[in-house]
């Protein structure tokens, strides 16, 4: 072999050589770059304290990886264990290796939508409902609500605080702060209570946050939405007459909801939210009235009823009366209906 052909065939192994480490290096970038690598669709949920082989097991085990050394590299790439951040992450079967790794040092979140439904009636229970869908815990929650100093700067107090919360979902990143949470209440409240809804409220008498506390009453009294207008109704004609409200659920209240069955002796507590005791409106809210129970204070049934007890269908529905008379003749039947069922109920029927 001549030297000129050595030569020839040196350069020829040494560019199979170069083509093969580049086929190798491109094989890689296009696996870890542009190759999807997960099967399932997975949230990733990565608290502070979370480890970044916590976050590999679980995609291993939830996101259906395709390429376990492909997400490595990448994470190693990125330096993932030293600068990922906390957050919500949505991994779908687009997501490459890279992105991946990517997004949870870039913090790339995906909002999660926070609803606010149901009942609540508590503290407690809001600063639960938030938790359980928030990175936040419940106890800095808690604390907010009842932190004087902090809702002072939103115009509310602890005590009339269930106001400024509307139900409704709200698009919020997972690691918002209790005062992100708190910033976007307050933008809602504000965005609902709009020029008309102003005006309403002023043409009922009411202040925004007697609208809010008239409500809450509502709320309490029932279920059914199409009756919200209508008890509206029945409590602003006894408002405006200067009667005692006489609703129950400010009793449910002041015993802090843990009465099975409101009795006699439990309308003699001395509280300003005894509505058997003291005429006009208690002084704050006694929940969170959802945004229907508002409007239904704004835009209440026109009729003359003064009173109303539970039906005897016990469909959750109400029979109203415009006399005292013709009240009483529909207590006795919602009773007489009770007696019947509860001897029912008793003999097995």
């Amino acid at each position: 072999m001549t030297k000129r052909t050595r030569i020839i065939c040196v350069a020829a192994a040494v560019c199979s050589v170069l083509a093969g480490i580049a086929a190798f290096v491109l094989g890689r970038y296009y696996v870890d770059n542009k190759k999807p690598n997960f099967t399932e669709k997975y949230v990733l949920y990565v608290r502070p304290e979370t480890t970044v082989q916590e976050v590999l097991d679980s995609l291993e085990a939830n996101a259906g990886v395709l390429r376990t050394g492909s997400v490595k590299r990448c994470f190693d790439e990125m330096d993932v264990r030293e600068r990922m951040q906390p957050g919500r992450y949505v991994i779908d079967t687009a997501s490459t290796s890279i992105y991946v790794a990517r997004m949870l040092v870039f913090g790339w979140q995906t909002p999660q939508m926070m609803t606010m439904s149901g009942t609540m009636r508590t503290k407690g229970r809001i600063a639960k409902k938030i938790s359980t869908q928030m990175m936040v815990d419940s106890a800095s929650i808690a604390d907010a609500l009842d932190d004087e100093a902090f809702l002072k700067e939103y115009g509310f107090t602890p005590e009339n605080v269930f106001a400024m919360i509307l139900p409704d979902t709200y698009e919020m990143y997972w690691t918002a702060s209790v005062k992100d949470i708190f910033d976007r209440f307050k933008k809602e409240y504000d965005a609902f209570w709009t020029e008309d809804r102003l005006a309403k409220a002023k043409a009922q008498g009411l202040s925004r946050m007697q609208v809010a506390v008239m409500a809450s009453i509502v709320s309490g009294e029932t279920l059914k939405d199409f009756e919200y207008p209508v008890i509206a109704g029945v409590y602003l004609n006894r408002y405006r007459k200067g009667m005692k409200l006489q609703a129950d659920p400010t009793i449910a209240y002041i015993h802090e909801y843990k009465l099975d069955r409101i009795l006699r002796k439990h309308l003699k507590v001395d509280s300003p939210y005894n509505t058997y005791m003291y005429a006009g409106l208690p002084p704050a809210p006694i929940n969170v009235p959802p945004k229907a129970c508002l409007d239904a204070v704004l835009n209440p049934s026109k009729h003359n009823y003064i009173y109303f007890c539970a039906n005897p269908a016990f469909d959750g529905t109400h029979k109203f009366a415009v006399t005292y008379s013709e009240h009483l003749r529909n207590a006795r039947e919602f009773h007489r209906a009770l007696t019947a069922r509860n001897k029912a109920k008793a003999q097995g029927k």
